[in-house]
């Protein structure tokens, strides 16, 4: 179960990242963003191509921190990618982020919700990179685990947002529940690991793909 959680959670994040790079990359703005969404876009496209781009680095490269094969066999590797997905991906894509969440599509609640997670996400990328630099490993991971579930959130939006449509919610309505349910579950949940009773730092340790993977 733990295997399959955590290729789960890869392959999710690098279709993503793929779609998102693809996507971006190669079509008009207009036929990939939703109409209403996309009006709100059109005129800060330098913004929302640096945040799609950032997030498309960082869950490309997220997803492998986990692994304990490349942290022990290849740290140089396992520190470069760390710095490439917090110093790109993070710093990149939450800065231009919280630039696109001031004008998200669905008023003030939907603004606050992507507002809230690209400033967490900052927050969380700054305190691991401040955990490893001082040598705290087990706070580093902790950290880690923590801003991977927000950068998750770039898969779960795109999970909620047609299971929306197909439950028959209008996107209006949707768009800024999914706002805040994109990305509080997958704290909430990585939260509930570290302080469930008896978990060991050992356990957190060899399982923390699995907490991002939910």
């Amino acid at each position: 179960m733990r295997k399959t959680g955590y290729a789960l959670m890869v392959f999710l994040s690098l279709a993503i990242a793929a779609y998102a790079v693809l996507a971006y990359g190669l079509l008009p703005l207009e036929s990939v963003i939703d109409s209403k969404v996309g009006a709100s876009f059109q005129s800060h496209k330098t913004a929302l191509y640096s945040h799609v781009f950032g997030a498309a680095v960082a869950l490309g490269l997220g997803a492998f921190q986990f692994s304990t094969r490349l942290r022990t066999t290849r740290p140089q590797l396992h520190r470069w990618m760390g710095r490439l997905y917090l110093g790109v991906g993070v710093l990149v894509g939450g800065i231009a982020g919280l630039i696109m969440a001031t004008h998200a599509f669905g008023g003030l609640p939907a603004r606050l919700g992507f507002g809230v997670l690209a400033v967490v996400w900052l927050y969380t990328g700054a305190r691991a990179y401040l955990a490893i630099r001082g040598g705290n490993t087990a706070a580093h991971r902790r950290w880690m685990v923590r801003n991977f579930s927000l950068t998750f959130a770039a898969v779960t939006l795109r999970l909620y947002i047609p299971a929306s449509g197909i439950a028959g919610v209008p996107f209006e309505v949707a768009y800024p529940i999914i706002a805040w349910v994109a990305w509080v579950p997958n704290l909430i949940v990585a939260e509930w690991w570290f302080n469930r009773r008896g978990a060991s730092a050992a356990e957190i340790s060899s399982k923390t793909a699995r907490v991002t993977a939910a």
